[in-house]
């Protein structure tokens, strides 16, 4: 459980996130940073902790060309997602919900060059118009927050007075376009 959020800019994204881990009991130390930066890629996860360990620490991202740039939400979707299914299977995390489970496993914020994208458990690759991304326990409070323009910082604080899986302190992190 937890809550991140993201904030798309014209000129960068920016990504913020609680420090509260909770697996079998709680946890919180500095080095389980829920975002992480792996070759030019911001990442951020929420869910089973052993699907964002595989993301965040195991995971080679592809590198996009030039000619990539150019659409990302394309790169995406043609060479992330596949990147992201044969790490887990390399892994052997089994992603696949069995009939009649609706929880969600895993969710994935993911910045490159400036822009942002959420990659649910089935791994469709979603934008949101209006810029405000989140995931975790969490995140309908903090985008509700941001929609009534909080800051992000007071978004995760409203999120962590209302969600007893959310704590600081909060870690921010902004990558701008290139």
């Amino acid at each position: 459980m937890t809550t991140i959020i993201a904030v798309q800019y014209e000129d960068k994204v920016v990504m913020g996130a609680d420090s509260l881990v909770t697996a079998h009991r709680k946890f919180n130390h500095p080095k389980m940073e829920k975002i992480s930066k792996r070759n030019g890629y911001l990442i951020a996860g929420a869910g089973e902790v052993s699907a964002c360990d595989i993301i965040q620490h195991l995971w080679q991202p592809p590198t996009p060309t030039v000619a990539d740039k150019k659409d990302l939400y394309h790169f995406m979707i043609a060479n992330v997602v596949p990147s992201l299914k044969n790490i887990f299977k390399e892994n052997d995390y089994n992603w696949e919900k069995e009939e009649g489970d609706y929880e969600t496993k895993f969710s994935f914020l993911i910045a490159i060059n400036g822009e942002v994208f959420d990659i649910g458990d089935d791994f469709a690759v979603c934008l949101d118009q209006k810029g405000f991304y989140g995931i975790g326990s969490g995140a309908s409070v903090a985008i509700g927050a941001l929609h009534m323009n909080a800051t992000m910082e007071k978004a995760l604080e409203i999120a962590s007075t209302i969600d007893p899986y959310t704590a600081g302190p909060f870690l921010f992190v902004e990558q701008k376009k290139k």
